[in-house]
């Protein structure tokens, strides 16, 4: 399994996406996040680590994952959509690719358990899924307003012999459960090994969850070329923290030819607190170890958000994310809460896919967008994950 790096615009320094990134932290973390540093740059350097990544990725995840042609949400859209089946792998979302090799890094390191936010719950899933494999214990941190919307996931976990940690402060979300998680973790970082679930945070998170999930793209553009002897259009995902979407992306920066485009929950309206468009209401400033784009008002104070997905619902994006938009190579849009809705209907009706709430947000805008492509363009969707954990939103 060759683990790539540098896929992105070179940063100036390490750990930086031009003015964005970073290690804003306490500096009780500042040893244990250079440990992280040196024991990961070794890791991708070993050709053991390498190899067995690569197997738990093909006999434990089920990769490759399959590139699915939406024929008849083709002919409905006057495209041809293709689908990157992420929603296919174990535990049902593209989160089981970082934490597998996450884990994987934890268990080199010597230490003796793992622990975990999540906000939709396929992160904190994927982590107890791998930490049950490698034989470590797991320790999941959620907000309980998130516990209660994907009350199947903290079963699953509890399941896989995780514990999951209620956590009541704040807007009881994903932002206030991974301010816990990091807490835990600055008590206790000689034993315990923080899985990061998205592409931000300190350094070197953003760069070693955008590698562990490059295979989506390494995958996808192969597939593409295969099935259509040409490369897409666009490329799109929704962006949460923003790993599936740096995944898929990250395969096709050099190839000018396609647009890349990130899609942003847009909840219920503009007004402050109704959505989580970083992009469209919010101004750098730094959160979780990370500066890059935040919702924050004008004495920096972070805003709250709102989205139908938990995964989307979390006030900051990855800064890569933030970089590429800066320097023009992806655009930013956002779906409202509506049109993700519909949209997972429509790809129910037509194709007979479930998909995840937040992927929703990705095929919502591709629905809307229709008149901006050719007739027959091409157009790659990365579908991060499945809805089974949304039904209780969907079909209330």
């Amino acid at each position: 399994m060759k683990i790539p790096s540098h896929g992105s615009p070179k940063a100036n320094r390490p750990g930086w996406f031009g003015p964005f990134g970073g290690r804003f932290v306490p500096e009780t973390l500042i040893e244990p996040l250079r440990e992280l540093e040196a024991a990961y740059a070794a890791a991708r350097r070993d050709p053991r680590f390498k190899a067995e990544l690569g197997h738990e990725l093909a006999t434990f995840v089920g990769r490759p994952t399959p590139l699915t042609f939406a024929g008849r949400l083709s002919q409905e859209l006057g495209l041809r959509v293709w689908l990157k089946r992420e929603d296919l792998t174990h535990t049902g979302a593209h989160k089981i690719n970082n934490t597998v090799g996450q884990v994987l890094l934890a268990r080199r390191m010597g230490k003796k358990r793992v622990i975990a936010e999540t906000g939709a719950g396929q992160h904190g899933v994927a982590a107890a899924a791998a930490a049950a494999r490698a034989g470590l214990p797991c320790v999941v941190y959620m907000g309980t307003d998130d516990m209660a919307r994907q009350a199947p996931n903290v079963a699953r976990m509890r399941m896989m012999g995780a514990t999951v940690v209620a956590v009541d402060s704040g807007s009881r979300t994903l932002k206030d459960a991974t301010s816990e998680a990091l807490r835990a973790w600055s008590s206790d970082s000689r034993e315990t090994f923080y899985v990061l679930g998205s592409a931000l945070g300190p350094h070197p998170y953003p760069t070693m969850v955008r590698d562990f999930q490059t295979v989506i793209g390494v995958e996808a553009r192969a597939q593409i070329l295969k099935e259509e002897k040409r490369l897409p259009r666009e490329v799109i995902a929704c962006v949460g923290g923003g790993s599936n979407a740096i995944g898929i992306f990250t395969a096709f920066l050099k190839d000018k030819s396609v647009a890349l485009t990130g899609v942003e929950a847009g909840g219920t309206g503009m007004a402050p607190g109704r959505h989580a468009a970083r992009f469209a209401g919010g101004f750098p400033g730094v959160l979780h170890g990370t500066r890059t784009y935040l919702l924050q008002d004008a004495n920096g104070q972070v805003l709250p958000t709102h989205s139908i997905s938990a995964g989307l619902d979390y006030p900051a994006v990855g800064p890569e994310h933030a970089e590429l938009r800066r320097i023009g190579r992806a655009r930013y849009v956002h779906a409202s809460d509506k049109d993700a809705l519909a949209a997972a209907h429509e790809l129910c009706r037509l194709e007979g896919i479930l998909p995840a709430l937040e992927s929703s947000h990705a095929i919502a805008y591709l629905i809307k967008a229709r008149k901006r492509f050719k007739k027959d363009g091409v157009v790659l969707v990365n579908l991060s994950g499945r809805g089974d954990k949304d039904l209780g939103t969907l079909c209330p």
